[in-house]
């Protein structure tokens, strides 16, 4: 990366930036604090930095946290393959154990929690506990996005993804100007203010990162008959067997709340559902301070209820 692109991923805080080998590829990560891990997994169209709120509480609370940027994005390797879940569960599971640790507490948002719900079904010891923040289980959405009323009409974007080369040109246009288009559209108004849409259309515009992050959108949908993406399909029949938080925002336009709701039933442990009133789709920065409660209420919980 040249000096532009590094300023725009590695920013300061009380976290410490360093590479993590994992699964044959280098990522990068952002960390704070001492104790459990808490591995924390981005969506579309971030990266570690929507976690910087959360960086800061969750080392106060006595846990250690880090934030990945995923294959593809921000200061991770930008390989031209890879982009499929399973190899992002692997690419989380490996960075777990590359980080010292047997398992640790994960929490993803939008893809990200698409890749913690398929950590909880291909590598179920790595997984202590699960937070989901804005996404749905993988059968979940895959059973609704037909409907072309709900959330099939929410997802509409994802299928303008599957075209070639357009996307990214589309995504990369006046210096990024539909990522700040996709997070007002996507929150509740007043958010993203104007620094915080900044950072993330600067980090849009790494080399390679608007192709990559497109590139887990065209699995999802190209993969539903392929082989790969059957067998996958087929695995997320197991249910998760690690206690699970469920954050959703109740104006979220990206992912409805009875979209994500409905995961619940793909759960066989102690499950915990929280909609947050007023927020959109990236609750953990639109409404910090009550993702935060609940989010350390769970993680206090010994016993989370079912």
């Amino acid at each position: 990366m040249n000096a532009q692109s590094e300023a725009s991923i590695y920013l300061d805080g009380p976290w410490s930036h360093r590479s993590v080998s994992a699964n044959g590829t280098r990522f990068h990560i952002a960390e704070n604090g001492d104790g459990p891990l808490v591995l924390l997994l981005h969506g579309f169209p971030e990266f570690w930095w929507t976690w910087r709120r959360q960086l800061t509480t969750l080392a106060a609370a006595g846990f250690r946290a880090a934030a990945v940027d995923l294959r593809g994005y921000g200061g991770s390797d930008k390989p031209p393959r890879g982009y499929d879940l399973i190899t992002a569960a692997s690419d989380a599971a490996g960075l777990i154990r590359s980080l010292g640790e047997a398992n640790a507490i994960v929490v993803g948002h939008d893809w990200g929690g698409i890749i913690a719900f398929t950590m909880a079904a291909y590598f179920p010891k790595v997984v202590r506990r699960l937070g989901v923040v804005s996404a749905a289980h993988p059968r979940r959405l895959r059973s609704v996005l037909t409907d072309p009323l709900g959330q099939g009409r929410s997802s509409g974007y994802a299928f303008g993804f599957q075209l070639p080369l357009l996307p990214e040109r589309q995504l990369l246009r006046h210096h990024a100007e539909r990522v700040g288009e996709i997070l007002s559209a996507w929150s509740a108004p007043g958010w993203p203010d104007q620094a915080t849409e900044s950072t993330y259309r600067a980090a849009m515009r790494i080399p390679a990162v608007a192709h990559s992050a497109l590139e887990y959108h065209r699995w999802l949908l190209r993969s539903r008959l392929r082989p790969d993406g059957v067998r996958y399909m087929r695995a997320m029949r197991s249910p998760v067997q690690a206690p699970t938080l469920q954050i959703h925002g109740s104006l979220d336009t990206c992912i409805r709340p009875k979209t994500a709701r409905g995961s619940g039933g793909f759960v066989d442990a102690p499950y915990r559902w929280r909609l947050i009133d007023g927020a959109g789709h990236f609750p953990h920065e639109e409404m910090p301070d009550r993702f935060d409660l609940e989010l350390r209420s769970w993680l206090a919980d010994p016993e989370p209820e079912r």
